[in-house]
């Protein structure tokens, strides 16, 4: 029976350390690799054929050595991109390197016969569109904000006048910039005097501000839920812009058709875990106090006062794949 946990992130990922040390004590064979190290780095070679309908082969890194088919679980964090491997060559070389990477030692590893993905890639990819979380939140029954993505002035006019106040947010962080350097545009509010035919550029996200009375981060790892409401200390619209040090946790108790609807929501997208996101109007004793912001799908926990319970919630998943009893 397979018995290996693959930790797919990159070197520097103290969340998936977290892990590892978990799976560690339980003494389940661990081996941690990123596929950027293609090279030198990591070696590799997967065969298919007749008599043979799944992947076989191996896996090496400087350290480790893992058979294809004893992997029985995946645990894919965040790994880095195959073009940082490539950034030496001219751009179409590296474009092309990349993308043979990505699909060939990529396309293998994200097809391992048997394996439980934790989350897996393409459920992460189909995941990490805003526009496909709220709808499905809102067919879950889970309130969400009055919400347009447009790149007409008009109708983003149109909108702030009937929703007013309104914020924007953007759909994905900063790219890196040529030195390397990330940023973040905060989510914020928005004057509708301010909007012009610049907006015909690309999409952009409107919501009705939400009068919240605080901001609750619900980590969910299988059948496990764990919540925190998490407020900042000078009040800002968006908790995530400041000292991450200075927040003010306190645990939550979820109600039951949230909670429901959260472990309806990952398995209408096949994910084990996510990281949600909402914003309360009430004392969040009731369903309707909850209004839903957003999933991420690869989020990060490890800053949470909980995060002891979430990584032995991870352990456990990973380790019961290897007992052959699947992510539960």
């Amino acid at each position: 029976m397979a018995s290996t946990v693959l930790v797919v992130t990159a070197l520097e990922d103290v969340t998936a350390d977290r892990v590892i040390a978990a799976l560690n004590e339980r003494e389940m064979p661990v081996v941690r690799i990123d596929p950027a190290d293609i090279g030198p780095g990591l070696a590799f070679g997967a065969r298919i054929g007749a008599g043979a309908p799944a992947w076989t082969g191996y896996l090496v890194t400087g350290s480790r050595e893992v058979e294809l088919g004893e992997v029985a679980a995946v645990y894919y964090r965040r790994p880095t991109p195959y073009t940082a491997r490539y950034q030496h060559l001219p751009a179409q070389q590296r474009d092309f390197a990349a993308a043979e990477a990505r699909h060939g030692l990529g396309g293998v590893l994200n097809h391992l016969h048997g394996a439980c993905y934790v989350n897996h890639p393409g459920a992460v990819t189909a995941a990490d569109f805003k526009p496909a979380q709220l709808q499905q939140a809102a067919q879950l029954g889970l309130t969400i904000p009055p919400t347009l993505v447009t790149n007409g002035v008009e109708a983003a006019r149109k909108f702030a006048a009937d929703h007013e106040p309104v914020i924007y947010k953007t759909f994905r962080g900063l790219p890196r910039d040529e030195d390397g350097h990330t940023g973040a545009i905060w989510v914020q509010r928005v004057d509708a005097d301010t909007f012009d035919d610049s907006l015909a550029v690309t999409a952009h996200l409107f919501q009705a501000e939400i009068p919240k009375t605080g901001d609750v981060r619900v980590t969910v790892v299988g059948k496990k839920v764990f919540a925190q409401q998490i407020a900042a200390p000078d009040g800002a619209l968006d908790w995530r812009r400041g000292d991450w040090d200075q927040l003010l946790h306190a645990p939550i108790a979820v109600p039951t058709s949230v909670e429901a609807a959260l472990h309806s929501y990952l398995s209408a997208f096949g994910l084990v875990f996510g990281c949600f996101d909402f914003a309360l109007t009430g004392d969040g004793d009731a369903a309707e106090d909850w209004v839903f912001i957003e999933c991420n799908p690869n989020g990060q926990w490890g800053w949470l006062p909980d995060v002891g319970d979430i990584t032995t919630a991870f352990a456990d998943i990973l380790s019961r794949a290897t007992e052959g009893g699947g992510a539960r």
